[in-house]
């Protein structure tokens, strides 16, 4: 567990404590405007619940049930019967930092005193947190309206002592004895608490923001996998000039032609064929269209990040308890916003993929590599150098081209045609996931594959920048030599990317790159 506390109140949450609580461990703690809000808010839903005429999510069914009347005896019966059934997720168990990020966003909006819970409600789920307690959660079960209902009845299932869990030690456990061994009492859920914890956004929100946070880190690793192989491939970095990016101002291809800049400063390998007797006019789009692709990648993470960012400001029930004390049935919990923008970045997601496979291929074919060895070879015809690591980059591209396709642009009715319209945003989040998982490992090959095109371009030498980074690899993968085991290679390259090792050891020389 990470020494972090971030604080839960009604105020947003930003990129930094989602990350420090879903993946670094870091512990919550409700402030006390938090707790006033929610205690004025429950007091308020106390009342409603004692009067005889009915208010929906208080004294009420919900759905497609919605216009029954539950008589005061059956009300905590049915908020434990809406959890239980709607637990009813299937398929792989769903990653820890996701589960856990689900949880804070639902408890930022529990404490934004819009829910009408019980404060005690709010301080179970955080103390779930900061046990480490993480509900078990299946992969299938949300269609990203009236919120993640199924991952999120998971974790309210939890919340009651229900269901199963993973404790600290990452030992899949029975929800009570982890919470017992904890010292920790299961929630009692009152009228209309049930339906707080289930109905939000919440598990694709906090996908999207850990997907932010990781392309963030990819494209600028991208950019010098770019960079290692501009110079690999003898390219040019004139076409990199700021006046020419400038004559389309688009802010993501400005930053990543910068970086470009940066990372190919001082290279011999550049300087060698500036002369005269160069005769190429100019590069392949794979090397000279690099910032207008990774740019409008950034340019479309910008959005996302916009729309992130107004999500984590939102507080997302249904019903919800205004300031002025209506509680209203309303529309928010529908994901289409999340939804599209997951779906819009599995796009650039694919493109930067499908652009570096192409610089890797052409460093591999000895009549486009300028010189270079068949396949990076240490003898040709009976070493394979490269060549099955380019399979592998083409069999994951090939794969994130299917992934862009949008899972928003579907949607299949539900309970009963009330729900005739979703959103499967959790779907989108879901297969975005998977699609930077496939990125890295592309990102990593090429990178793989350009440092031991630059070793093969002794003696000279590349960019400082470029060289740092390749040093670093060099750490942990062995320079060229004849044919050896490469999946290894690939798994090592592919954490040094994920974990922003080589792009650090090229800003020892750079300073930070954007």
């Amino acid at each position: 567990m990470g020494d972090a506390v971030v604080e839960v109140g009604p105020e947003p949450l930003d990129f930094d404590q989602v990350v420090a609580v879903a993946r670094n461990g870091a512990a919550v703690a409700l402030s006390d405007e938090a707790l006033k809000l929610m205690a004025d808010s429950r007091a308020h839903i106390e009342e409603l619940a004692a009067l005889p005429t009915p208010v929906y999510g208080v004294s009420t069914g919900f759905g497609a049930m919605a216009t029954r009347h539950i008589e005061p005896g059956l009300r905590e019966k049915l908020q434990v019967n809406v959890v239980r059934s709607h637990a009813a997720g299937s398929g792989p168990k769903v990653e820890r930092e996701v589960v856990r990020a689900m949880m804070l966003l639902r408890l930022r909006t529990l404490a934004s005193g819009r829910t009408g819970v019980q404060p005690r409600t709010a301080q179970t789920l955080a103390a779930l947190l900061n046990a480490g307690i993480t509900p078990v959660v299946h992969e299938h079960g949300s269609l990203g309206c009236s919120g993640d209902l199924a991952p999120l009845a998971h974790v309210a299932l939890a919340l009651i002592g229900e269901g199963t869990v993973r404790d600290a030690s990452g030992d899949i456990r029975p929800a009570a004895e982890a919470l017992a061994d904890a010292g920790i009492q299961p929630a009692v859920l009152g009228a209309k608490e049930g339906l707080a914890l289930i109905n939000g956004t919440d598990g694709m929100l906090g996908m999207l923001v850990l997907a932010i946070t990781d392309l963030r880190r990819l494209l600028t690793a991208a950019d010098l996998a770019a960079a290692m192989s501009v110079e690999a491939l003898l390219g040019t970095d004139r076409v990199f000039a700021a006046d020419l990016q400038e004559l389309r101002p688009h802010p993501g291809q400005a930053v990543s032609a910068a970086n470009l800049r940066a990372l190919l400063a001082d290279s011999q390998i550049m300087e060698s064929h500036r002369g005269p007797d160069c005769t190429r006019v100019q590069d392949a789009y794979s090397l000279r269209c690099s910032p207008q692709v990774h740019g409008a990648a950034r340019d479309t993470l910008a959005h996302a990040e916009l729309v992130a960012s107004r999500e984590l400001a939102a507080a997302i029930d249904n019903p919800v308890v205004l300031p002025d004390g209506r509680v209203e049935s309303n529309g928010n919990f529908h994901g289409a916003p999340i939804a599209y923008v997951l779906d819009f970045l599995a796009i650039p997601v694919a493109d930067v993929a499908s652009m570096s496979e192409r610089r890797t291929d052409r460093m591999l074919d000895r009549g486009r590599s300028g010189g270079l060895p068949a396949f990076l070879a240490d003898d040709p015809g009976v070493d394979s150098g490269h060549m099955i690591a380019q399979y592998t980059q083409a069999g994951i591209v090939s794969e994130l081209k299917r992934l862009a396709a949008p899972a928003s642009a579907d949607s299949i009715p539900s309970s009963a045609m009330q729900e005739d319209h979703v959103s499967m945003g959790w779907n989108a989040a879901r297969k975005l996931r998977r699609a930077l998982d496939g990125l890295a490992q592309v990102v990593a090959v090429e990178i793989l594959t350009a440092a031991r095109a630059l070793d093969l371009r002794t003696p000279l030498r590349p960019g400082p920048a470029t060289g740092a980074a390749v040093a670093a690899l060099r750490r942990r993968v062995p320079p060229p030599g004849p044919d050896r085991h490469l999946a290894p290679e690939i798994a090592a390259a592919t954490e040094l990317v994920r974990d922003g090792t080589l792009v650090a050891a090229a800003e020892t020389v750079t300073g930070p790159l954007a």
